[in-house]
């Protein structure tokens, strides 16, 4: 009975967390005053003056160029790609992921 019992909930616990969403792992908070220190100036309010809309952070923008998700991010920041340098030497891992955190959050709730 106890090896039954213990199945099911392994499987509960399996079926419950299969379906949530992982939390974000940079702190955004954090990440929006990095955001504003070094991107602001080419993507404020989430746009991009420098290639357009295409190429914002509005969540339509990112999932239609495949960054959506935070690993994503993380690795455009860092190496950035096209006009947009990287920024791996001038910003620690830890505020990549805070901004990366960021954008992601403000992006989902539509900046």
């Amino acid at each position: 009975m106890k090896r039954l019992l213990s199945l099911i909930l392994l499987f509960f616990a399996f079926f419950c967390f299969s379906f949530v969403s992982p939390a974000l792992a940079g702190d955004a908070a954090a990440g929006k005053t990095v955001f504003t220190a070094n991107c602001n100036a080419c993507h404020m309010g989430g746009g991009n003056v420098v290639a357009g809309a295409s190429k914002g952070l509005a969540k339509d923008a990112l999932d239609k160029n495949g960054i959506n998700t935070l690993e994503k991010i993380v690795y455009q920041v860092t190496n950035g790609k096209g006009a947009m340098p990287a920024f791996k030497s001038r910003l620690s891992e830890q505020q990549i992921e805070d901004v990366a955190t960021y954008v992601l959050s403000q992006a989902e709730a539509g900046w």
